[in-house]
């Protein structure tokens, strides 16, 4: 059980600073239903083609990018589409989550149902489509990226929480979706790495003061060293330890990396 759950979950709500910043002037977020799932899409509105798409999970809050002005302007800098479904409390992962769906896993539908959408609706197809996430949503981005590397070779995890079966016996869907903390534990991304089947650009970070989540993020590293898998980490920099703060702070490194593995598809 983790110590201080409750300032995790309270860290999961946006900060003022998301309103303190003028939004970018040219894209537009919209909102759209997809197979019964809310799906928040930002198109940056420029004359030239958007230079791929990021689709961006969120955290345990559910709070999306619309109202988010730091990465808002960042899409818009970078000339990124976006597409941020709400996945519920599901932690996007290959199991399944009632509060999602009864019928299908949140990861099966990421692959089966989203990616068509976007290479529908902008025709942008993998590896074009970078993850990018924040806490429970950064988990899922790495955990997507490392079952479907070939698609998905450029990842970004913010604060992710790499340890969720720490979580386990708190009254969240993961009791549902798991039998024990040790079936939770066997699911986590440390433990379902290939050496041979990796994502080829992934970063990720933590802040040293985010408590709950700073040893998952540590282990991960030292796994994917160990393993010889190449990657990119800042385990250094603090900036409001698992808040909204972090994440903005966090989010022009994020999309640096995002445009450089971008560009080399």
């Amino acid at each position: 059980m983790l110590g201080k759950l409750g300032k995790w979950f309270s860290s999961q709500q946006p900060s003022d600073e998301n309103e303190s910043q003028p939004a970018a002037p040219n894209g537009r977020w919209m909102s759209e239903m997809l197979d019964g799932h809310a799906v928040h899409v930002f198109d940056p509105n420029t004359d030239e083609k958007p230079t791929g798409c990021v689709m961006f999970l969120h955290g345990h809050g559910q709070v999306l990018l619309n109202d988010n002005a730091a990465f808002t302007n960042l899409l818009q800098q970078y000339n990124l589409v976006a597409v941020c479904p709400n996945g519920e409390r599901s932690w996007w992962m290959d199991r399944i989550c009632n509060e999602f769906s009864p019928d299908v896993s949140p990861q099966n539908w990421l692959v089966d149902q989203l990616l068509p959408f976007i290479e529908e609706r902008w025709g942008i197809e993998p590896p074009k489509i970078a993850m990018l996430g924040v806490s429970m949503g950064g988990q899922g981005a790495l955990q997507l990226s490392f079952r479907h590397a070939a698609q998905f070779p450029v990842v970004a995890a913010i604060s992710p929480a790499v340890d969720f079966h720490q979580l386990y016996g708190q009254n969240l869907p993961l009791d549902e979706m798991f039998e024990d903390i040790e079936d939770a534990r066997q699911a986590t991304v440390v433990l379902n790495l290939h050496p041979l089947a990796w994502p080829r650009y992934q970063w990720f970070c933590c802040d040293p003061a985010d408590t709950d989540w700073f040893d998952g993020c540590v282990r991960l590293g030292m796994k994917l060293s160990s393993s010889g898998i190449l990657h990119e980490r800042d385990l250094d920099t603090s900036a409001g330890a698992h808040s909204w703060d972090y994440f903005n702070h966090m989010a022009p490194k994020a999309f640096e990396h995002i445009a450089k593995g971008l560009a080399a598809y």
